[in-house]
């Protein structure tokens, strides 16, 4: 049995501005402080002596070898990235960048924001334009109706508000932003 899997399905390149600010901040960080950190201490430990029998020697190359792959694919990824204006023109509907407050069908409230797929963050509730609920959710407007196919199941939602640009000041208070 060999390893072989499906490929992914192909991901969104769309990322806010700030998104795209933080993947540029990571990959100068890894390139300019962190790599060379890890090369010095390679250095050092390949220099103790005998390295088939050197932990800290093993770890650090390891530890290099995932900072080199996380700098070729930030590399590749930020090229082909499209950065997505802040709002869309009809800003009373649901798209990319949006904070949206969702009902349930029990009556909780969630407010969620739709940004890329490369800076989804699920203690901030932002979900990725990929999402099964951002999918579904697009183009709704305040007071819409809609059924997304979750993971536990199918979900019904009403949109109850829509906001394009920061944490709007109701969601600050609940640990959503």
């Amino acid at each position: 049995m060999g390893r072989w899997r499906p490929p992914q399905a192909a991901s969104t390149a769309l990322i806010t501005r700030t998104g795209h600010d933080a993947l540029k901040a990571e990959l100068d960080h890894l390139w300019r402080e962190r790599r060379p950190e890890v090369v010095r201490a390679l250095a050092a430990a390949a220099a103790e002596g005998d390295r088939s029998e050197n932990a800290e020697y093993t770890y650090r190359k390891k530890q290099l070898g995932a900072i080199d792959r996380r700098v070729r694919y930030l590399g590749k990824r930020l090229e082909s990235l499209k950065i997505a204006p802040d709002a869309p023109t009809d800003r009373g509907a649901i798209y990319f960048g949006a904070w949206m407050t969702l009902e349930d069908e029990q009556g909780r409230e969630q407010r969620y924001r739709i940004v890329g797929p490369d800076e989804t963050d699920a203690a901030r509730n932002w979900i990725s334009i990929d999402s099964p609920l951002a999918r579904a959710a697009l183009k709704k407007h305040v007071d819409d109706e809609f059924s997304a196919e979750l993971p536990g199941g199918r979900a019904t939602f009403v949109v109850l508000d829509i906001h394009y640009g920061n944490v709007p000041a109701a969601a600050t208070g609940s640990g959503s932003g």
